[in-house]
């Protein structure tokens, strides 16, 4: 039916080298997103896209990115902890 993701979250690190073998390894109704200072590599439900407090994620990296991330991904400007903070209320959707 669905992967089984501790917290709902996977974590895996990156550098841009790895940019196009990470690409494919996005399961189907997930999407990988770049957080903190360090750019770890989260992959998320789409689900959480739908979740005021993820808009508000979002809205932040339009402000500090535009349409141009960095890591050629999606890139949340925000600590790890406050992303994960956010991200583990929505277990369960």
């Amino acid at each position: 039916m669905g992967f089984c993701l501790p917290a709902a979250i996977r974590r895996a690190s990156f550098s841009s080298s790895q940019a196009s073998t990470k690409a494919t390894n996005v399961p189907k109704g997930y999407l990988a997103v770049y957080v903190g200072e360090e750019m770890k590599r989260f992959v998320i439900h789409m689900s959480y896209l739908n979740q005021t407090s993820f808009q508000d994620l979002l809205s932040r990296a339009e402000d500090e990115f535009g349409y141009d991330h960095p890591m050629g991904g999606l890139t949340i400007p925000c600590r790890e902890e406050v992303f994960l903070h956010i991200t583990s209320r929505f277990n369960g959707l």
